[in-house]
């Protein structure tokens, strides 16, 4: 009998029936694959909730929780496992409707153990390109939560429809849009990105959209723009809740129509653009205060993935910190090796409130800093307090900035919004604008 080791893959045996479960599961091991069994549907499901399985193996007609019916439970759960059901009283309308319902196989019993190994084989392919290959290679994880979230994002990928990531600042959203994108049937075309909170309103429309040759001030030549050059591909609107509503109306009727037009330009082109947005802010909020439409909403968020915290999957920390390590000391030619038992304990009880981002920004200064081959606690503490515990995303920074300006732009003008437009070379709608995204109101500067 071959002895499994944790590479083999992981089957859930489910049968009521205990000498055939013992019998099977027998077998499978011998067949080197990690064996668990569960006598009934609700003992199954406790076991599905504490980890992954490659495959669940079921009897269809169990008391309590039949087979269709943990199918049904697993699916809830968010779980992609295939799930083959075995049953003495098959027929082929208890087969149709498994297969119609997901179920990945039907087996009748005396099992043809020819078959099973056959159906066994395929599922494990099948659940295996889920968690692992190129696609995904650059997230780096262990978590639950996070495998989950990936087996999610595997199905979205294979399905041409616009997905809208959530999540803190920090957290991967571009990272995990890549991934989405290399899984998908768009991989081998362009994937393309900008931040849409990182440029004036002008400019990302003409980053977009393209612009004709002289179509404004020191367009000299044709811009593509980015739907062009993501044309067969993906593009990725970062902070897309920044977007101005103007603007939002454009991009609105690109992806209805399928073409764009250029700015300066009358001509219309056809475009073929999977689209991927992010967002840290509540659109939902947005949409009550009228900073984001509805329509344009429910256009972007067909699916919507939501990635956790740094804080929310601290066993990926040690992970994380060890794999960014080696990535730098290799990159900078220094000899580091590993975090001391201290050292890695503090980062694994930080907070994080920069989550990821913050995570590579600590490492990178304790690896520049080290003298020697261990870095210790107190290299972590220095590197934490140095990146303030909140390292602000360029969004983030632009809107502090922004702020500021108009606070002192308001004070000078004594709340005269007409005045302030004119020294900020804005006209009025876009002060009104500025000062309703940072709940500043003109009464509040005034004199007296």
């Amino acid at each position: 009998m071959s002895q499994s080791n944790i590479t083999d893959p992981y089957v859930l045996l489910i049968d009521d029936d205990e000498s055939l479960l013992r019998l099977l599961a027998i077998r499978l091991k011998g067949e080197g694959y990690n064996v668990q069994c569960a006598g009934g549907g609700k003992e199954a499901l406790r076991l599905i909730n504490g980890q992954n399985f490659d495959v669940v193996l079921s009897d269809l007609r169990m008391p309590g929780l039949d087979g269709l019916s943990l199918f049904d439970e697993i699916m809830g759960l968010g779980k992609d496992v295939p799930v083959i059901l075995m049953t003495a009283h098959g027929t082929i309308q208890d087969a149709v409707e498994a297969t119609q319902r997901g179920v990945f196989g039907f087996l009748t019993k005396p099992i043809d153990h020819d078959e099973l190994r056959s159906l066994l084989a395929s599922a494990v392919s099948q659940s295996k390109g889920v968690r692992t290959g190129q696609w995904c290679e650059k997230i780096i994880t262990r978590s639950m939560q996070m495998e989950q979230l990936l087996d999610q994002s595997y199905r979205v990928a294979k399905r041409d429809v616009s997905v809208l990531i959530s999540g803190a600042s920090g957290t991967g959203k571009e990272l995990l849009a890549s991934a989405i994108h290399q899984a998908s049937k768009r991989a081998e075309k362009a994937f393309v990105a900008i931040n849409c909170g990182a440029l004036p309103e002008n400019l990302l429309e003409s980053e977009l959209f393209g612009h004709a040759k002289g179509s404004f001030t020191g367009a000299v030549n044709e811009h593509k723009g980015l739907f062009r050059e993501a044309d067969g591909g993906t593009l990725f609107l970062d902070e897309i809740g920044d977007m101005p509503v103007s603007l939002q109306v454009k991009l609105l009727r690109a992806l209805q129509e399928q073409v764009i037009r250029p700015v300066g330009s009358s001509k219309q082109i056809p475009i073929d653009v999977r689209v991927i947005s992010a967002t840290h802010k509540n659109l939902s909020k947005e949409m009550e205060q009228g900073n984001f439409r509805e329509d344009l909403y429910y256009r972007l968020n067909v699916v919507n993935i939501t990635l956790p915290t740094l804080r929310e999957r601290s066993e990926d920390i040690p992970l994380l910190a060890r794999h960014l390590l080696k990535s730098s000391a290799q990159r900078h030619q220094v000899k580091v090796n590993r975090f001391s038992d201290d050292a890695m304990q503090l980062l694994t009880t930080c907070l994080w409130p920069g989550n990821v981002r913050q995570l590579v920004n600590v490492v990178e200064q304790c690896v520049a800093l080290t003298q020697t081959p261990v870095i210790g606690s107190h290299l972590v503490e220095q590197a934490l307090f140095a990146s303030e515990q909140n390292w602000p995303t360029l969004t983030e920074a632009r809107d502090a900035f922004e702020q500021k300006y108009l606070l002192k732009l308001l004070k000078m003008t004594d709340g005269n919004v007409t005045r302030a437009a004119e020294l900020a070379g804005r006209n009025r709608t876009d002060m009104h604008k500025l000062m309703k995204k940072h709940n500043l109101q003109s009464v509040d500067f005034k004199r007296g």
